[in-house]
């Protein structure tokens, strides 16, 4: 269809619409506008020309035509030209356009004779890390991880030489790197290993935040440890609080990380009974360490440098010390080491359910003297080694159930009753340090529920652990007791001159 016939019928059905009624008006309008629009449409799409037919031989004698002389002023053009679509044609003669210009010869593209494999190209390094599990062997992880036998004993070999395969623990990390680019039956692999496996290049792993170890395959074929030491920023941070419920629950509102306050609490073991000696109204403060890696991110938290408790209307400061013999201990304003021979309480964050002296057994039902005292504790609750000595009895004791008892020396001992288990390595002739973990909370043997049941017997006699008048620790003299001085004022100063944390505990 000509496009001006049909531009004409769309403006008779356009006329034709505007006599409608105004809501079927804009009903036909838009349906006139789409079908207009699809009929555009599907005339571009198949290409179909807008002008009137021209017969074939018409055609070819208005282009003759016109290419002839040019009309004269006035004259018309030729109409079958006129009609032409979509192409200008200059009217010129034949006879005077200018010979083609000849085409420039092309150029080929020299391309390299090159060899083409067309063997699949091998993956590339492969990396695998895994955690040791309780009852794990090195060598173990490391087979069943995808290394050969061999090729293991050859890392573990390298590894030895710069630290002990021994001491790697149950959650440990583990990083193995695998090439399969490596051919690992040719030179530059360790000899006799699988062919069919891709050879173990690195072993790596980190025991330590301020050290990564890397075990790495060189190019003749050896394993060569290495020992990356990471450099550690250390700051100092202040926390400081009246305690208004509890110790441990004001010094979390104060900004101080969990593992710290339990170190605290710790060291203030020996001095006072949490349960009596703390009341709404007193006072902490201290002095910590933090260490941060270059990043920023924190690392880990170090030792208490300095604290202060006032309970009863007294404080209890005290600072640590390096010793001439290189022990660290933390003595008080006059150089008394505040460690006492035992603690008062063994089990930390527990309450204190029941006394020493007559009572009626709530089992029993009948009253017995109660022989030590008992502190009300979740199960599985660390139980601590109240003082340094040796393990002299470890196992089940009748009404008892699981019993611990340590000799501290020739006069003092402790034991612990009801545990659910003990800890690791600890049997008959271990020795242990003061405040080490060695048994949980249970509720084992004569039980009415999960607490631990603590005695201390002097000479043989258990005595009432509340009322014992224990012995002080060391106390330093002289050129020692005149360097302590010295730091206990550095160390004021450092408390002084640091801000007080408020949002350190949220962020581990």
């Amino acid at each position: 269809m000509h496009l001006t016939e049909l531009g004409e019928r769309l403006k008779r059905l356009a006329a034709r619409v505007g006599k409608l009624p105004p809501q079927r008006r804009s009903v036909a309008a838009v349906t006139l506008g789409l079908v207009a629009g699809i009929t555009l449409a599907l005339a571009i799409l198949v290409n179909q020309p807008l002008a009137p037919k021209v017969q074939p031989g018409a055609w070819q004698e208005a282009a003759q035509q016109q290419v002839g002389d040019r009309p004269t002023a006035g004259q018309p053009a030729s109409p079958a030209m006129a009609s032409l679509p979509l192409a200008r044609i200059e009217r010129r003669p034949l006879a005077k356009l200018p010979p083609p210009e000849p085409e420039a010869p092309r150029q080929a593209i020299a391309l390299p004779l090159t060899r083409v494999s067309v063997e699949a190209a091998r993956p590339a390094i492969i990396q695998r890390t895994v955690a040791i599990t309780r009852g794990d062997t090195l060598m173990a992880v490391m087979t069943r991880s995808g290394s050969d036998r061999k090729t293991a004993h050859a890392a573990i070999q390298a590894l030895s030489k710069v630290y002990n395969p021994r001491r790697l623990r149950p959650g440990q990390e583990l990083t193995l790197l695998f090439d399969p680019r490596r051919d690992a039956a040719t030179e530059g692999s360790p000899g006799g290993t699988d062919a069919s496996r891709p050879p173990l290049v690195q072993l790596a792993f980190t025991p330590s935040v301020e050290q990564e170890i890397l075990v790495s395959l060189n190019d003749q074929g050896r394993f060569v440890p290495e020992t990356i030491e990471r450099p550690l920023k250390r700051r100092l941070h202040r926390a400081d609080a009246n305690i208004d419920d509890a110790l441990y629950l004001a010094a979390k509102r104060a900004g101080m990380p969990a593992q710290m306050i339990v170190e605290l609490i710790r060291l203030y073991s020996f001095d006072v009974d949490f349960q009596r000696d703390v009341q709404p109204g007193d006072r902490f403060e201290v002095l910590f360490e933090a260490f941060y890696d270059e990043r920023g991110e924190l690392a880990k938290y170090g030792d208490i440098l300095y604290a202060q408790l006032h309970v009863k209307k007294t404080d209890l400061p005290l600072y640590r010390f390096v010793m001439k013999d290189g022990n660290i201990d933390y003595f008080n304003n006059k150089g008394h080491s505040v460690r006492k021979a035992l603690m008062k309480t063994p089990v930390d964050g527990a309450r204190l359910t029941s006394r020493f002296g007559s009572r009626r057994h709530p089992i029993l039902g009948y009253r017995k003297m109660h022989r030590g005292i008992d502190f009300g504790a979740p199960r599985g609750t660390p139980v601590l080694a109240a003082g340094s000595g040796v393990v002299e009895s470890a196992g089940w004791n009748g009404g008892y159930g699981r019993y611990l008892r340590i000799r501290h020396n020739g006069r003092y001992k402790t034991a612990y009753a009801h545990l659910k288990a003990f800890r690791r390595g600890i049997k008959r002739g271990k020795r242990v340090k003061q405040g080490q973990i060695v048994a949980y909370v249970g509720s084992t043997g004569r039980s009415t529920g999960p607490h631990l049941h603590y005695e201390i017997l002097v000479d043989g006699r258990r005595i009432n652990p509340l009322g014992l008048k224990l012995p002080t620790g060391k106390k330093l003299k002289g050129k020692e007791l005149a360097r302590f001085q010295g730091v206990r004022g550095e160390t004021a100063k450092q408390f002084a001159a640091t801000t007080p944390l408020t949002r350190l505990a949220d962020r581990r």
